[in-house]
């Protein structure tokens, strides 16, 4: 009787907070789904900065709404209302001898087929061939078939059935289950411990725990060891089902979000062979990599613009290894090709065409039919080269030079310039419908300025290639390095990055990288950069200092340059002295200047 009133005070608890309870749990899901979908709208849905905001509210909402739709009818149907006239599961039946005959305790119940259009998506992709099982574990064979015959008319399975619990994590590692069904008679203490047990082994299967008595504290500590239900047998139907399709449904979301933001905000693992030459967790660099393997199988150009050194090559690289092309990549620097050189490396030329041409030759082209050809520097190109590069795209055949017959070709073309083919537009240097035909896809790599936070990554990687080529054990760096090239602007990018780490590593001998180097590097910079001026460039009336609103004096713009110097370096004056060009010891007596100075000014006191 004490159990019955326990489990009859618990059942009224449910039913007086059940509603409160369902309601906060939805608006914390809503905010969490809403910040996600807000976090990834712009990438994951290439939706505008204003569009973002309802889209994130009205998915959020539907998957709410979709998560916790038997939980809203439940508030409104009270266990037991709903489904009228369904029978419970039956209760584990114990035979007992009681004058010769069998007792039991009910037998299956008489469960009417559920429709598969009641079933909801996320249950009839669990049916498809290669959906997980349903593993159901209790010790009473005949509740085992009632639960069983419950799923499959619902339209839930696979299902497996064991007796034994002691052979559930056995069953488990060797078979793929998308939902555990628990049941049995555990001795105490040991189906908590049994649950703790399969959510370490199986961090992402729901378990269901289902029992005949209801013992709040064995239900407290199964649901604090990751049970996503604790259920009391007997079971209504409705009960039971609506349990097993919100395990079901909150594992496929979880699926379903762990996948997108696998994709989406990280590189797939897949992805890792076609940009092994690139590491990089920029979020810039990390949408460059989707947006080409977005592009990669289609036919037609892809322009790759950024500065020099920034990794263009690679990229096109990556695009060539994604598309799924059989033929070769085919790379040719086009910058200082003359028309002739132009048409001669790319078309090829027949016997005789010119004086010299003694057999025939093909070009470029014809290497990379089926594949990939890739016209660096395609900025430098002249106009009557610009001209053949059009037909070319356009209708995919060429002329050898000496050949009036047109050759076909199937070889994809991608460009790239550190130009900005804008600017050459209104010079009148680039043709308008070549630029055109070239923006089909467009990807704009950042300088590596932009993507400072990758300097770590990168540093790394040129230590590690490097001492490999040159047979070398891999150097530490000095802790400084980082501050100092962090300060650097690069204006080599990446390629300048490897050289100046290739010259310290081949001079390097034993301990610790030597910084000498590198700061031999940076002044040497330094010194080339000399005759182009910082300053911003003048504005339309010829003005430079337009926006300042004070005109800084001499000594207020040396003291501005020493403060956002000592910034960069991250207070390290050697490293700022090399940024001002300027000695360290001259920069010391800089520094002690200005403290001397802040000293000896008055304090300001506020007028009575």
């Amino acid at each position: 009787m004490v159990k019955e009133a326990l489990g009859g005070l618990s059942s009224a608890w449910r039913r007086r907070t059940g509603g409160r309870w369902i309601i906060l749990k939805m608006i914390l899901l809503f905010v969490l789904f809403h910040y996600f979908w807000d976090y990834a709208g712009e990438d994951l849905l290439g939706l505008p900065g204003n569009a973002v905001d309802p889209v994130a509210v009205f998915l959020s909402a539907a998957i709410v709404y979709r998560i916790f739709l038997r939980d809203i009818e439940s508030i409104f149907y009270p266990e037991g209302a709903v489904g009228k006239g369904s029978k419970p599961l039956p209760r584990a039946s114990v035979k007992r001898s009681t004058g010769g005959a069998a007792g039991t305790g009910g037998g299956p119940s008489d469960i009417p087929p559920a429709s598969r259009e009641s079933v909801l998506p996320a249950l009839s992709a669990l049916s498809s061939p290669r959906a997980d099982s349903i593993l159901l574990v209790d010790e009473d064979p005949r509740y085992l078939q009632a639960a069983r015959e419950t799923l499959d008319a619902a339209g839930i399975g696979p299902v497996h059935t064991l007796t034994d619990g002691r052979e559930t994590l056995s069953f488990l590692s060797t078979e793929s289950v998308a939902l555990l069904l628990l049941g049995g008679d555990f001795s105490e203490g040991s189906l908590p411990d049994l649950v703790n047990r399969i959510r370490k082994e199986v961090p992402q299967l729901p378990v269901i725990v289902m029992t005949r008595t209801m013992d709040v504290e064995t239900a407290v500590a199964c649901m604090k060891a990751g049970a996503f239900d604790y259920l009391v047998k007997p079971v209504e139907k409705n009960r039971f089902l609506s349990s097993v399709r919100r395990a079901l449904e909150f594992r496929e979301l979880r699926c379903e979000i762990s996948t997108l933001t696998e994709h989406f905000l990280s590189l797939p693992a897949e992805d890792d062979i076609a940009f092994h030459g690139i590491r990089t967790k920029n979020r810039k660099m990390q949408a460059i990599c989707r947006y080409v393997e977005a592009i990669a199988p289609s036919r037609h150009p892809v322009l790759i613009t950024g500065e020099t050194g920034v990794g263009k090559e690679l990229i096109a690289r990556a695009t060539h290894d994604l598309s799924g092309c059989a033929g070769r990549f085919v790379a040719v620097n086009v910058a200082g090709l003359d028309d002739t050189m132009f048409s001669d490396t790319l078309f090829g030329h027949t016997k005789g065409a010119y004086t010299g041409a003694d057999k025939k030759r093909e070009g470029l082209l014809a290497r990379a039919s089926g594949g990939t050809l890739f016209l660096d520097e395609i900025g430098d190109l002249n106009e009557s080269s610009q001209v053949k590069l059009l037909r070319l795209l356009e209708e995919m055949e060429y002329y050898p030079l000496g050949s009036d017959a047109p050759e076909k070709t199937d070889a994809r073309i991608l460009c790239a310039t550190h130009h900005s083919l804008p600017g050459l537009l209104s010079a009148g240097e680039f043709r308008k419908d070549l630029f055109f035909r070239l923006q089909a896809h467009h990807v704009q790599i950042p300088s590596l300025r932009e993507r400072m936070e990758d300097l770590p990554l990168l540093l790394d990687q040129c230590l590690e290639e490097t001492s490999i080529s040159l047979g070398k054990k891999k150097p530490t760096a000095p802790p400084e390095l980082l501050k100092l090239l962090s300060a650097y602007h690069f204006p080599g990018n990446v390629r300048e990055l490897r050289s100046m780490i290739f010259d310290a590593v081949t001079q390097h001998r034993f301990g610790v990288l030597s910084m000498n180097s590198f700061h031999g590097a940076v002044r040497k910079n330094h010194a080339a950069c000399m005759d182009q001026p910082a300053v911003p460039a003048p504005s339309a009336d010829g003005m430079p200092f337009r926006s300042f609103e004070k005109f800084p004096t001499l000594k207020e713009a040396t003291d501005c340059l020493v403060a956002e110097a000592m910034k960069r370096s991250g207070n390290n004056q050697g490293i700022a002295a090399l940024l001002l060009g300027i000695t360290r010891e001259a920069l010391n007596k800089r520094i002690l200047r200005q403290k001397r100075h802040f000293r000896k000014e008055p304090k300001i006191t506020d007028a009575a």
